[in-house]
C-alpha cells in the first residue's frame, strides 16, 4: 500500500513523569499515512507513554507533536479497565462515541466480526475470559475507524486464530497501524518498518523492514560500534604511552609528542557511543516447597460453549512434580478454572493445605499496585531481607529506582519480572501461569521457559505460545474442548 503524507510528527520532543528521568529527550521522528510499523524498545522504555502522548492523553514538556489536520486516534488497552467489568458489552461500546449512533447494535456486529468474536450483546464485560476481553478492546478501537490505530500488545491472550485473524485485519488495513508487541512472528507478518525508542538515550530511531531485521541490524550496529571503539582506544593507549615517551625528550622528539597528543584527542573524538542494547535475564531457578502429598485434586471442571456452561467430570491429582498443561480456544473456561482452583472454595476443585501457590494472572491482579516493587517482594518472604531482595530484584532487571517504584505505575514488562522475582522468594510448592509469556519481552522467554521446566514443584500452564510450551515437559495434559 502506497504511504502518503506525514500524519504524526515529534518535533524535538522532551517528556518525563520526573525531571530526573526523562523517557524522551529532544526526540524528533515522523509516520506517513497507511504505514505499518513497530513501536520497539527495552522493557520500561516508554512505549505505551508514547501512545499517550500521540493521543494527546498526555503533553510534552518540551518540543511539538503535530497531527495532520482532522486525524482520528484510536488505542487498544493492555487490559480492561475494571470500571467496565460491570457493564454491558453494548454499553461498554457506546463508550466509544461522543453521540451514540442509532445503528450502534450493527456497528457493534461489524467489529466483533472483525476479531472474530461471538458475544450477545447483554453479557457483561466481567464475566469474559481474558482471551475475549483482548478481542473486545480490539474491537472497540475498531468500531471508531479511526486515521491512526495504536495497539497495545493486542496478541495477549489471543489464541491461534485471533492472532491470524488479526494479522489479515492488519494487512488489510486501510489506515495508519503502530503497534508494540513482543510476538515477533506476529510483527514480521505485517511490520514495514519499526521505531525504536532507547531507554538510556530518550531517542526514537526510524529503521526500515520487518521486525527481526531490524533488532538483527541493531545487534550488528552494536558490534561494530564496539568493535571500532575497541580499535580506537588500543590507538589512543599507543599513541599515550609513545607521548610519555617522547614529551622528556628535547627538540624534535617534543614536537613529535605534540602531534601525537592531536592525533589522542581526534580519536578521542572519533569514539562513538555505542548503542546499549536489551538486556536480557540471566538463567535462574525458582524454588519450591517440599510437599509428599497430593497438591491438587479436581474431580469437575466448567465448560463454555456456544456461551452455554457444561459441567464435565474428570480424574485430575496433581503431585511434586507434576506438569500439567490446559488447552482449549478463548472463552472455553481455563482461566476460570485457575481462578476456581486458587480461591480453593470449590469441593471439586481443591489444592491440598499448607502448600504456598505462586499464581501469576493475566492482569498483575494478584500484585498490590500500591507496594512499591521491594514491598512486594518483601511481602512473599518469611523473613525479608534486604541483600537478598535486592540481589533478587537486580537478577529481573529491577534494580534501585525500579525497586522503589509503586507497582501500578511498572511497565507491564517489569510487573512480569516482578512476579518471577516473586516465585522465586516466595519458593511455592504449586505454580499457576496464565499466559506467563504475556508482556514478557521475546528475549527473556528462554530463560523464563527452563526456569519453569525444571520447577520441582507443582504446575499448572495456560499458554497459547506454542514455542514457549514446546520448550516445556509436561507429563498431563487437560484438553477443555474434548472433554465428554
Amino acid at each position: 500500500m502506497t504511504q502518503g503524507n506525514v500524519v504524526v510528527r515529534f518535533e524535538d520532543v522532551t517528556f518525563g513523569y520526573t525531571k530526573e528521568k526523562p523517557i524522551l529527550r529532544e526526540a524528533s521522528f515522523s509516520i506517513r499515512e497507511n504505514s505499518k510499523l513497530t513501536l520497539m524498545g527495552q522493557n520500561g522504555a516508554g512505549k505505551s507513554t508514547m501512545f499517550k502522548l500521540i493521543s494527546g492523553e498526555l503533553k510534552p514538556d518540551k518540543g511539538n507533536i503535530h497531527l495532520s489536520a482532522g486525524a482520528t486516534i484510536a488505542i487498544t488497552k493492555q487490559v480492561m479497565e475494571r470500571e467496565y467489568f460491570a457493564k454491558s458489552v453494548r454499553d461498554y461500546f457506546s463508550h466509544a462515541f461522543q453521540e451514540v449512533p442509532y445503528n450502534l447494535d450493527k456497528q457493534i456486529a461489524e467489529a466483533l466480526e472483525a476479531v472474530n468474536l461471538k458475544v450477545k450483546l447483554e453479557k457483561t464485560v466481567g464475566d469474559l475470559s481474558g482471551g475475549q476481553q483482548a478481542r473486545l478492546l480490539l474491537a472497540f478501537a475498531l468500531i471508531q475507524k479511526p486515521d491512526i490505530l495504536l495497539l497495545d500488545e493486542p496478541t495477549n491472550n489471543l489464541d491461534r486464530d485471533g492472532i491470524d485473524h488479526l494479522t489479515m485485519f492488519l494487512i488489510m488495513y486501510p489506515k495508519t497501524a503502530l503497534v508494540i508487541s513482543h510476538d515477533a512472528d506476529f510483527l514480521n507478518s505485517f511490520t514495514e518498518g519499526v521505531l525504536n525508542l532507547d531507554v538510556f538515550t530518550g531517542q526514537v530511531d526510524k529503521y526500515d523492514g520487518n521486525y527481526t531485521d531490524v533488532v538483527e541490524e541493531i545487534s550488528a550496529r552494536v558490534e561494530r560500534d564496539r568493535a571500532k571503539n575497541a580499535q580506537l582506544l588500543k590507538t589512543i593507549q599507543d599513541r599515550k604511552d609513545k607521548v610519555n615517551f617522547f614529551a622528556h625528550k628535547g627538540g624534535k622528539m617534543r614536537k613529535l609528542a605534540s602531534k601525537l597528543k592531536e592525533e589522542v584527542a581526534e580519536a578521542e573524538e572519533n569514539m562513538v557511543d555505542v548503542k546499549r542494547d536489551d538486556r536480557t535475564i540471566s538463567d535462574f531457578q525458582i524454588p519450591a516447597q517440599y510437599y509428599t502429598d497430593a497438591i491438587v485434586r479436581v474431580d469437575q471442571v466448567k465448560v463454555i460453549k456456544d456461551h452455554e456452561a457444561e459441567i464435565k467430570d474428570v480424574d485430575v491429582v496433581l503431585k511434586r512434580k507434576d506438569h500439567m498443561l490446559i488447552t482449549g480456544p478463548n472463552g472455553i473456561g481455563k482461566s476460570t478454572l485457575l481462578r476456581t482452583l486458587s480461591d480453593n472454595k470449590s469441593p471439586h476443585a481443591v489444592i491440598s493445605p499448607d502448600v504456598k501457590v505462586g499464581y501469576y494472572k493475566q492482569d498483575f491482579s494478584g500484585l498490590d499496585f500500591s507496594q512499591t516493587a521491594y514491598a512486594s517482594l518483601a511481602s512473599v518472604m518469611e523473613k525479608p531481607d534486604n541483600e537478598i531482595i535486592r540481589h533478587t530484584g537486580a537478577k529481573f532487571l529491577l534494580n534501585g529506582d525500579a525497586l522503589a517504584t509503586p507497582v501500578g505505575a511498572l511497565s507491564e514488562g517489569q510487573k512480569g519480572l516482578l512476579c518471577f522475582a516473586r516465585f522465586v522468594l516466595q519458593e511455592p510448592g504449586l505454580l499457576i501461569f496464565d499466559e506467563p509469556t504475556n508482556h514478557i519481552n521475546f528475549r527473556h522467554l528462554p530463560a523464563i521457559a527452563r526456569a519453569i521446566d525444571q520447577f520441582e514443584g507443582c504446575l499448572i500452564v495456560v499458554s497459547h505460545a506454542e514455542d514457549f510450551v514446546k520448550q516445556i515437559d509436561f507429563n498431563q495434559t487437560l484438553e477443555l474442548d474434548k472433554l465428554k
